[in-house]
């Protein structure tokens, strides 16, 4: 089974002004290539070549320099947003072009060398009810700038609480079905849905310890940048 991916590229980068007052987040360059960019290869040298993008803020320049997809070697399609819609609302949105399948979603705004084929035997689990997860997050060590966490991980599920707290990567594998309340073309935080789901032992998760920066200053796209140098081409 071939499983797609979402890029979520809505956000307007607040942060990042004035570099985003004329050019997308997504589109900002890291080591001379848009963050984007990263992800579309990484998804594609790992099977997903068919991928889903939102956007939002000056989405027609992400639409432009991306084209369908066929530079990268994949298929790209695009949910355009009047005005974002979160992240929950943003992939219930895009729930038509995105099948009945279990997806991978990855924020846009982040730079990592995680290897996204790792997500394929979730997805397939998922495809096949052979677990009962609506939702698999990747959960991180926390970041200076997020020093509290998201959940707690205890024995591959989240928690609310525990021993230890992790923060969200913005990387998760979803069934369709777990944004199914989720009126189209609303504004809906991925948090909300989470919540309710963790006590019933919905949303299952697991650990990286890779490269993982969240791109939402220019300090931290300098770091991106100085991160993606090193790395070894591919």
């Amino acid at each position: 089974m071939h499983f797609k991916a979402m890029i979520l590229a809505a956000g307007r980068g607040e942060r990042m002004r004035p570099l985003t007052d004329h050019t997308p987040k997504p589109l900002l360059p890291v080591a001379g290539k848009p963050l984007i960019a990263w992800h579309i290869e990484r998804l594609v040298k790992a099977g997903f070549r068919q991928l889903v993008i939102n956007h939002a803020h000056l989405g027609a320049q992400i639409e432009a320099a991306l084209g369908d997809g066929r530079q990268f070697g994949a298929q790209i399609c695009y949910s355009a947003e009047t005005e974002a819609l979160e992240t929950a609302g943003g992939i219930a949105k895009a729930l038509p072009q995105l099948g009945h399948a279990p997806f991978l979603v990855v924020n846009g705004d982040v730079f990592t060398d995680y290897d996204f084929s790792k997500a394929l035997p979730v997805l397939q689990a998922m495809a096949t009810d052979t677990t009962p997860a609506h939702a698999h997050l990747l959960l991180i060590d926390n970041p200076p700038h997020h020093p509290t966490g998201d959940f707690c991980l205890e024995a591959g599920q989240i928690a609310e609480s525990g021993h230890h707290r992790y923060t969200f990567s913005g990387i998760g594998c979803y069934r369709p079905d777990f944004f199914a309340g989720v009126a189209r073309g609303s504004k809906e935080k991925l948090a909300n849905l989470l919540r309710p789901a963790i006590p019933l032992g919905r949303v299952s998760g697991e650990h990286f310890s890779g490269l993982w920066i969240d791109v939402g200053t220019p300090e931290r796209l300098q770091h991106a940048s100085d991160a993606a140098s090193q790395l070894a081409p591919r």
